[in-house]
């Protein structure tokens, strides 16, 4: 009984002397535990649902594909032990590549498939942000949102949150107008912004639109020319197409001084870059009292594309197939000028050429038929001269990465069979060198 007691004391002094350090230990781990909100929007935005017939299709392509694997072990065995006539085994290895050429395009589609998100995930943050903007300007302003069950690439979802944000803002800070002057326009008090996303191709189209007082081309020139972007000269040659399109430039801003509600004086060349990134076009459709339509274009995945090779000066390069129309050749006399742009005439069409070996800085061959690659470019048909069209071909996409990333009219590159590497040209940056925005590419 005296141990037990004995010990006992000793566990109540242990206990007395511990208590403090307990004590000072508690307030330190406090910062340090997450809340549930954060690690569910880590979840959130690391994780994809998929669907279990999904996966189970993937399980029985990869068996396939080790199948088909083992096959060519075995071909390659053969070969090399003459066991069997030569003719024999490359037929063999034929149909072989045949089935992997169609096991990995099948487990290609799916990946894809696995990959999509509903636009809705992005869409959905919208309204609040709208009520919260609408109540801070003091304007009535509705959204409505159309097509959230597209579908598109995860990381391309991911990433247009933050462009679609600040064209909203724009939307109804520069956009929409107060109740009184919408009024006395005889407008209804209320202005809408619809928000709406549908496929076109292989591409995503969501468009940002609003019923307000739209952009006015002589409030851009006049801004353009305070800010010393472009010359009196370039301004006289421009359409209206292409004065809207000054907006994109950077360092150019419309506003008379700087809120929290629209770009806060950031324009929108930060919107077309963060396009650019995701292999994406920008357009802009405006009418002064009417409204403005801002319209995104997006591939519906960032890996993998069909591309026409082009060659250009000895090196080849790679235009997307969704930028391609048609392929023509063109006689050297059938090029004219007008306003000092080389065009010609196509089934009785009027069609701008631009020499891409002039664009981009590579020696230019001479020769009597020009081959042409027709693309669509902010709602005209331009021709591309090239020095001779090779054929199509899917490339997977790689990034150029920080130091090469911004080569004005360069998209991205990819990996040939032979393990050489093609530059993928960007179009619409192309056009814009063309018609006198930018410094040409160096050779």
């Amino acid at each position: 009984e005296a141990l037990l007691k004995e010990e006992n004391k000793k566990v109540e002094k242990e206990k007395v002397e511990k208590a403090p350090a307990v004590e000072n230990k508690k307030p330190e781990q406090k910062p340090v535990k997450k809340s549930t909100a954060d690690i569910q929007k880590a979840k959130i935005s690391s994780t994809i649902r998929v669907d279990h017939e999904k996966l189970d299709h993937l399980m029985n392509l990869i068996g396939e594909l080790i199948i088909n694997r083992n096959r060519f072990v075995q071909l390659t065995r053969e070969l090399a032990e003459g066991k069997k006539d030569i003719n024999q085994i490359i037929i063999d290895f034929s149909e072989t590549t045949d089935v992997m050429t169609r096991v990995s395009n099948d487990l290609q589609d799916t990946i894809m498939q696995v990959r999509m998100v509903p636009v809705k995930t992005v869409f959905s943050r919208f309204p609040r942000l709208v009520r919260d903007l609408s109540r801070k300007s003091g304007k009535k302003i509705e959204l409505i949102t159309e097509g959230e069950e597209t579908e598109l690439d995860k990381t391309v979802v991911e990433a247009i949150n933050d462009p679609l944000v600040h064209i909203i803002r724009n939307s109804v800070d520069h956009g929409i107008e107060p109740p009184e002057e919408r009024k006395s326009k005889g407008k209804p008090e209320t202005g809408h912004i619809w928000l709406r996303a549908k496929h076109e191709g292989n591409f995503v189209v969501i468009s940002v639109e609003d019923d307000g007082r739209g952009i006015d081309p002589e409030k851009i020139k006049k801004k353009a020319l305070e800010k010393g972007l472009v010359s009196s000269e370039d301004l006289e040659k421009m359409d209206e197409r292409e004065i809207l399109d000054l907006i994109f430039m950077p360092g150019f801003s419309t506003a008379e001084k700087v809120t929290d509600v629209s770009g806060r004086g950031v324009g929108m060349d930060v919107v077309k870059n963060n396009i650019k990134k995701l292999n994406g076009n920008v357009s802009v459709y405006s009418e002064v009292g009417k409204g403005t339509k801002i319209v995104l274009s997006l591939p519906l995945t960032l890996a993998i594309i069909e591309a026409l090779l082009v060659e250009v000066g000895n090196e080849i390069f790679a235009i997307p197939l969704d930028n391609v129309l048609e392929t023509t050749k063109i006689s050297s006399s059938q090029i004219n000028e007008i306003n000092k742009r080389k065009v010609t005439t196509l089934r009785g069409e009027v069609i701008a050429l631009i020499s891409l070996a002039e664009i981009l800085g590579l020696p230019e061959r001479k020769k009597d038929v020009l081959p042409v690659v027709i693309s669509y470019i902010n709602e005209r048909k331009i021709g591309i001269v090239v020095d001779s069209l090779l054929h199509r071909q899917e490339i997977v996409i790689k990034s150029l990465g920080e130091y090469l990333g911004n080569i004005p009219g360069i998209g991205g590159a990819t990996i040939m069979g032979d393990g050489s590497v093609v530059m993928i040209l960007d179009l619409q940056e192309i056009y814009s060198l063309a018609t006198g925005g930018a410094v040409k590419v160096a050779a």
